[in-house]
Formats: C-alpha cells, sequence, structure tokens
C-alpha cells in the first residue's frame, strides 16, 4: 500500500522560508510525476509546482522565483523549498503523486493528508 506524507508546515511571518517535505511509502515501482498544489479557503485547489522523473519542473505563476520544488529519487522524497513567503500563500499544501506500484505496469494518483502553512502579515 503506498501512503504520501507531507510535512513541513507553520507558521512563518511574511519574507519568511519553509520547507515542506512529500515522502512516500510502501511498495513502489516508480514514481513519476509529483506536484505541490495547495488550497485556501474558499478556493479551489489549484497546483503549485510539479516535478517529473526526470526531474523537469514547472512552476504556477504565483510560486515562480519564489518557490524551488525538487526531489530525492533514493529517499522517494519530494522537496518545495518556499522562499519570500507573502499571506496570500497562506493554504493547506498537498502533494500528489502518480506512482507505479511494485508488480505492477499502470500508475495510480495518490494525495497526502496536506499540511498547514499559514502567512502571517
Amino acid at each position: 500500500q503506498v501512503q504520501l506524507v507531507e510535512s513541513g508546515g507553520g507558521l512563518v511571518q511574511a519574507g519568511g522560508s519553509l520547507r515542506l517535505s512529500c515522502a512516500a511509502s510502501g511498495t513502489i515501482r516508480r514514481i513519476n510525476v509529483v506536484g505541490w498544489y495547495r488550497q485556501a479557503p474558499g478556493k479551489q485547489r489549484e497546483v503549485v509546482a510539479t516535478i517529473t522523473s526526470d526531474g523537469s519542473t514547472h512552476y504556477a505563476v504565483s510560486g515562480k522565483g519564489r518557490f524551488t520544488i525538487s526531489r530525492d529519487n533514493a529517499k522517494n522524497t519530494v522537496y518545495l523549498q518556499m522562499n519570500s513567503l507573502r499571506p496570500e500563500d497562506t493554504a493547506v499544501y498537498y502533494c500528489n503523486a502518480d506512482i507505479t506500484p511494485w508488480g505492477l505496469t499502470i500508475s495510480y494518483d495518490f494525495w497526502g493528508q496536506g499540511t498547514q502553512v499559514t502567512v502571517s502579515s
């Protein structure tokens, strides 16, 4: 069984930094695309950044230049480094991964439980 667990959220002042982690566990054959999403109160969930298995990255306009997504394939972990945080970055941040479980050839979509990020002004 595959699980995604996010960590690293918290309360930070505007201009500060946080590093979120998304660790995948279970019987994993391959982790394909991984993305960070966020959902603020009363708003739809939106993509923040994505990274492919070969390290290609994509950022939403809101985080470009401030956020960096990276992955450590040996640890089955993806990170989101967030710098110069703003109050409008306040949201629950979710990790999403397309994962091929061991013994299978098809992949499935997994979500973590989310981690709260609060940026005070």
